[in-house]
């Protein structure tokens, strides 16, 4: 219990520190102080300031401001409020640190990036990504998936920065910590429906039947579907960037009283998509374009040539049990078990009709077909101990997946001698059989580890430190049994156990004022290219980085100010090359070649997040990133080990968010406005093409009538949505090596209309 002279104490720094920041940030500082998620959980605070926010960025339940971690988080209202629906929706910038892109033209497979750490190809068996996913504590293995309608999500935490002591496995860059709301033993029912414009429909249903005896059920269920939003003049076929995703939850939970709880909960889900539109920004810079092709530096709304295009299809579905049991007043066990199977197929001709601009008569369009396997088994024991100074977090994790892929690339279109005509092949051509490669990977990790925090009887307890560590022990092994359509029979096997320490020094300085320092390293696993021609392997690479951080909240907790500087440094870096001349039997096949980069890298950055509540129901907020990297040239071993530059990629210097929201009763009901604004500088979208994206700038806006009484308790409302309100458009994918410089377009505006009933 701190004493009245410590409180006298704080209360002088925390004016000091208040003071300080005045000076540095201006008058307009608490108007530019926002945390994006913060804010959005803490949108209804009225008088009485903004609510605090509950995280579990370390495992167990703590105050978000008293928590040494830059976290930003989204909870239920500020996901309904930007109208996201999956992780892709996320790709507008809501979280500026959090990059989220479809893979090229896919948004079957997710890019996902914190703080410039963003591997951009991960979507294979025997390949990993930097970010750790996890939806209620279990891990994500694959990209493939990641794009499927959220069921009931009580909050996104976006922890950033590596993540490997807590979180571990691939979180060079950070973790998405998703965690869904729980059944809560009474009956209830939420409902939504709405329609969309593209010929967009969406309902969703979320019910709590009365507990029976200790057992307490919740079922969640979803549909959204849209159509196109550019036109694929071929009759018959998709159009692109059009989805029809479909999930099912249901949860029981046991609940023994105050010692034991164990829920059980199956999700199952569709995710049915078709590519994004590729499309020619210029004139090619060489040979001649064909009467057909068009160039289009603006969004298009249809195609210039039609082709065949099928909708790729993923299922996923999985089981998991959550036990937690309260040994006594100071331990408490935990395991997480978890079993999940995925399929994705692909196909994808978003890409093809670009590179029809070629000699009159030739074949194009080429259709990338593909389809991938997972399941994943997963097992986490943790322990959390709270001791009068000492609270400690341990645990042990067993992951095991296996998978396997294969891809075909056949042109599906042939141009006629004049180049004024295109017709569809009646059955698809290519130089090898089918599938010109496949391959299979499986991955077993072991892992213990543990965390403490001790207070010190010193300073009024306002220091606190932190130490933890990792140990893993990773096997992975592949084979890739098919290349240029032949049997093949090259294999890799890698077996690595590093360590991955932690170290947080943390001091409330004063009331409302919480300064932390940190250092940790966390890696990404090594594995093999299936895109190569022989398979060769790579190891893991790694990241270390110190950040330093102040956490503030003043003027009677109507404000918050939060800021993070960081330095990363990159190492082992996992670079691909595009190689030419590898393959004997085919000298002008180009592949894909992964090897680790000689050097260090260094990646730094600035975050400021916070929230504003002046009166009573407006909420304001922003946030901030600015990243900075610098990459060495990397030695292309298959080139005469000419030095090549390399390039952050999806990362922009400058990325920036901000939203008003503002609530007010009604008399008859509560009406809420919204609005949110999303900008960012243009970055690379590929680590060897120094061309820049296009600059971003994206509003999204929703006005709702909630709590309109109609009978018995029921209560409705009606929203009025829109996603990039003011049609803006900006590449999120460019290209301009070649001889056609190419790119993707963000989507247009959409909007709706939702009506909800709950009880």
């Amino acid at each position: 219990m701190k004493t009245v002279s410590a409180a006298g104490r704080r209360t002088g720094l925390h004016t000091v520190a208040m003071t300080a920041i005045a000076l540095v940030l201006g008058t307009a500082a608490p108007a530019m102080a926002a945390d994006a998620g913060a804010d959005a959980a803490a949108a209804d605070a009225g008088d009485a300031g903004l609510t605090d926010i509950v995280v579990t960025a370390e495992k167990r339940q703590t105050n978000l401001q008293q928590t040494p971690i830059s976290i930003s988080v989204l909870n239920g209202d500020a996901l309904r409020d930007r109208h996201i629906q999956s992780l892709g929706d996320l790709m507008d910038g809501a979280v500026p640190s959090l990059r989220v892109a479809p893979f090229f033209t896919r948004s079957s497979a997710l890019t996902v990036g914190i703080r410039g750490i963003v591997p951009f190809d991960a979507n294979q068996p025997s390949r990993d990504a930097g970010i750790g996913i996890y939806i209620d504590g279990v891990y994500l293995g694959r990209s493939q998936g990641l794009g499927m309608a959220l069921l009931d999500i009580a909050q996104i935490e976006v922890l950033k920065g590596p993540q490997g002591t807590l979180f571990g496995r691939n979180s060079t860059g950070g973790a998405v910590s998703i965690t869904s709301r729980k059944p809560t033993g009474e009956l209830g029912l939420r409902a939504k429906a709405g329609i969309s414009n593209y010929g967009g429909y969406s309902a969703d249903a979320h019910l709590d039947l009365p507990a029976i005896g200790n057992v307490a059920i919740k079922l969640d269920g979803i549909v959204t579907k849209r159509d196109g939003t550019v036109n694929n003049p071929m009759q018959g076929e998709h159009d692109f960037n059009e989805y029809d995703k479909r999930g099912f939850h249901a949860a029981a939970r046991y609940d023994a009283g105050s010692n034991f709880t164990a829920q059980l909960d199956f999700d199952i889900s569709y995710d049915a998509t078709t590519p994004y539109y590729v499309q020619l920004l210029k004139q090619p810079t060489s040979g001649v374009l064909q009467p057909i092709v068009q160039v289009q530096p603006n969004r298009a709304t249809t195609a210039d040539i039609g082709v065949p295009q099928a909708l790729s299809i993923g299922k996923t579905w999985g089981v998991g049990l959550h036990m937690e049991w309260k040994a006594n007043d100071w331990a408490t066990f935990r395991s997480i078990t978890s079993y999940r199977d995925l399929s994705q197929s692909q196909y994808d001709n978003g890409a093809g009709a670009h590179t029809s601009a070629i000699t009159p008569g030739r074949t194009f369009s080429r259709y990338s077909l593909a389809s991938l396997r997972q399941n994943q088994f997963s097992q986490e024991l943790q322990l959390l101990a709270s001791l009068p100074r000492l609270e400690y977090v341990g645990g042990l994790f067993y992951y095991h997946e296996a998978g396997d892929d294969d891809a075909w690339t056949p042109s599906t279109m042939q141009l006629d001698a004049t180049g004024t005509i295109a017709t569809r092949l009646p059955i698809p051509t290519a130089s090898t059989a089918f599938p010109d490669r496949a391959s299979n990977a499986k991955a077993d990790s072991f892992a213990a580890y543990g965390q403490a925090t001790y207070t010190p009887a010193i300073l009024d307890d306002m220091l606190k430190l932190t130490v933890g560590a990792r140990l893993t022990h990773d096997k992975k092994s592949g084979h890739l049994f098919k290349v240029n359509g032949a049997d093949t029979n090259y294999s890799f096997a890698l077996s690595s156990t590093r360590v991955d320490p932690m170290v947080t020094v943390a001091f409330d300085a004063a009331q409302g004022v919480h300064l932390y320092g940190k250092w940790g390293t966390a890696y990404r696993a090594g594995g093999a290219n299936s895109r190569s021609l022989t398979y060769r392997a790579f190891g893991p690479e790694k990241v270390s980085t110190f950040e330093a951080g102040v956490k503030t909240e003043f003027w009677d907790k109507k404000a918050r100010l939060n800021l993070a500087a960081y330095s990363t440094r990159y190492t082992n870096i996992q670079i691909d090359f595009n190689a030419l001349g590898l393959d004997p039997l085919n000298p002008s096949r180009g592949t894909i070649e992964t090897v680790n980069a000689q050097g260090r890298g260094i990646i730094k950055g600035l975050e400021i997040d916070g929230s504003l509540a002046p009166v009573d129901g407006l909420t304001l907020s922003a946030s901030y990133a600015y990243t900075d990297s610098h990459l060495p040239a990397a030695t292309n071993p298959f080139a005469n080990n000419a030095l090549t530059n390399v390039f952050i990629v999806y990362t922009p210097q400058n990325a920036w968010s901000g939203s008003v929201d503002y609530e007010r009763d009604l008399g008859f009901a509560t009406g809420k406005l919204h609005f949110d604004v999303n900008g960012a500088e243009g970055y690379h979208a590929t680590s060897a093409d120094p061309t820049f994206t296009g600059k971003s700038l994206v509003v999204n806006g929703r006005f709702s009538v909630a709590d309109i009484d109609v009978s018995r308790g029921a209560k409705m409302g009606v929203a009025l949505w829109s996603r990039n309100l003011f049609n803006e458009q900006h590449t999120f994918y460019q290209s301009g090596t070649g001889s056609y410089p190419f790119g993707i377009y963000n989507e247009p505006r959409t909007w709706g209309v939702d009506v909800s009933l709950n009880f």
